[in-house]
């Protein structure tokens, strides 16, 4: 089967593996890009999928608190020399705090809240017209805690990243601690429990392929498999991940030695999802080509 040079770019930043291999496991499984990915770990060739980090949107991630309620928000905007505009960032803020206060229950009800003398739609409407680029609230969580429990806000570099957590007991201070871990760190799952079954399983199934492949004895493979599965759950789940603050101690037993309890978190990171157009890709493979 013939594979595009889009197709092999794509393999090629979730796994960081080289043209000719990302071509031959395209070719392999039919074009079938998961199952791709899966050969090329298998092979132990790709140890893990990697995101691709590089994205079309620019814009801002902010987190208002009003009481005992949160809003996480992105809005966007088309190059990022306009993030650093004071009125785009006030903007962005405004919207935050109006989210925060009125709770809407969906994108609708969010851009038709009244903000100031217009509603939320408006006022995007009308600064797009002054800096002449589009601007989008794209995207808005509302988080509630009781009173027993705290919020941690953070945001990295001056909103790129904005990470929301709530604690059971504990402080502030240490709520925002765990932000900031999980700005950095980025886990997908708060603890094991919230893996989903059939995502434990298909790592199962990579794994025990990839250690049957290393040539190890198959007595032992399931111990092997089983140490490595412990490995990815620590690596994808909040609690059990090593606390950038204190590598010797998981997140869990941090927030434990404070009294308290994870709840919750949530992470927006602007552009996140949205890839970029990479103009170069082909001037990269034609060099690769005339250079064997």
């Amino acid at each position: 089967m013939a594979v595009s040079i889009q197709q092999i770019k794509e393999l090629r930043e979730k796994t960081g593996v080289g043209m000719m291999d990302a071509k031959k496991a395209l070719v392999d499984t039919d074009g079938d890009m998961e199952k791709a990915v899966d050969v090329l770990r298998e092979k132990g060739i790709a140890k893990a999928e990697k995101k691709s980090d590089r994205v079309a949107a620019e814009g801002l991630a902010h987190i208002s608190v009003n009481g005992n309620t949160a809003a996480v928000i992105e809005v966007n905007s088309e190059t990022d020399f306009v993030s650093a505009n004071d009125k785009f960032q006030n903007l962005v803020k405004n919207i935050a705090d109006t989210i925060a206060a009125d709770k809407p229950a969906d994108m609708d009800a969010a851009l038709a809240l009244k903000m100031g003398d217009d509603t939320i739609k408006a006022a995007i409407t009308e600064l797009t017209a002054v800096i002449g680029e589009k601007i989008s609230l794209r995207r808005f969580k509302v988080v509630e805690k009781t009173d027993s429990q705290n919020f941690g806000a953070y945001l990295h570099n001056g909103g790129q990243i904005a990470a929301l957590t709530v604690l059971e007991g504990a402080d502030e201070e240490t709520a925002r601690d765990v932000a900031m871990h999980v700005a950095a760190i980025n886990p997908k799952y708060l603890d094991q429990n919230d893996v989903p079954a059939d995502v434990l399983a298909h790592e199962k199934d990579v794994l025990t392929e990839e250690t049957k492949n290393e040539g190890k004895p198959e007595k032992i493979i399931p111990k092997i498999v089983e140490g490595r599965m412990h490995k990815y759950l620590s690596e994808i789940a909040l609690a059990d991940q090593e606390f950038v603050k204190d590598p010797d101690q998981t997140v869990a037993k941090y927030v434990a030695s404070k009294g308290g309890k994870l709840v919750s978190f949530i992470r927006y990171e602007v552009g996140e999802g949205i890839e970029k157009k990479e103009e170069n890709f082909v001037d990269e493979v034609m060099s690769q080509v005339k250079g064997n």
